[in-house]
């Protein structure tokens, strides 16, 4: 029987692991129906909502097929096996996890802004709107691996920044607000910090980075966050798959 989820991750991300990780377990191959959401949901002690959920994203993932009336089935991508997809959205710390690393965010600076050109377009922000700025230095062990800015509208975030702990979980933060991310458009490419950062925050050894700057959308498709990553290019790769 199936131990309760009880990780911080979301119920439905936890719930697509584990269900990715039973179709391994069970051998299945392309082709071969999924247990039905009553099997699956008595197994995993989880509610029929958040196993739709976590469907939903092995759908968007292509590990499942879902044929209307007949049901689910494992995919043909599903026998391509790659270690980390850099299609698959999620929070940064639950990317983190996934490489093995526990890491401690460090807070540099926060600050209430008037948005420039590239973030107003990006969160769709008019003339008068701000922005809130949050940069971050993530470290495991005390190592630097993730030098971190984002940006989210003033409007999505009630009370004083002074009150409010950024040193978590954004995604968590902000589905507090209501406007938890769902999903992002995003562009990669291989960088080296800017010199202004490497000279400000002692940043010299952290060496060639990958760069993954995004803008992550709530349910109703509404841009909340604009977030500019810069990966230890020695600590993370990723994987993807052509189709």
């Amino acid at each position: 029987m199936e131990e309760p989820l009880r990780d911080s991750r979301t119920l439905a991300v936890q719930l697509r692991d584990r269900i990715a990780d039973l179709i391994k377990d069970k051998g299945l191959r392309p082709g071969d129906r999924l247990p039905t959401e009553a099997q699956l949901t008595q197994r995993f002690k989880i509610s029929r909502p958040a196993l739709r959920e976590a469907l939903k994203l092995l759908e968007q993932d292509d590990v499942i097929n879902v044929e209307h009336g007949r049901g689910r089935f494992v995919s043909a991508l599903s026998a391509v096996q790659v270690d980390r997809p850099i299609t698959v959205f999620e929070s940064v710390t639950d990317m983190a996890r996934h490489y093995g690393y526990r890491t401690v965010n460090k807070v540099l600076s926060i600050s209430e802004e008037a948005p420039d050109a590239c973030v107003a377009e990006s969160l769709r922000l008019g003339p008068a709107d701000r922005v809130i700025r949050i940069e971050r230095i993530r470290l495991h062990e005390d190592e630097p691996i993730l030098y971190c800015i984002d940006y989210m509208p003033r409007s999505l975030i009630e009370g004083r920044l002074y009150d409010i702990d950024w040193s978590g979980s954004l995604m968590q933060l902000m589905e507090e607000y209501g406007n938890r991310p769902r999903m992002s458009a995003a562009s990669v490419s291989a960088v080296m910090l800017p010199d202004d950062i490497v000279e400000r925050h002692g940043l010299k050894d952290f060496g060639p980075a990958l760069l993954i700057t995004e803008t992550c959308f709530n349910a109703a498709g509404a841009p909340v966050n604009y977030a500019i990553d810069y990966h230890r290019g020695s600590h993370f790769s990723f994987s993807l798959v052509r189709k």
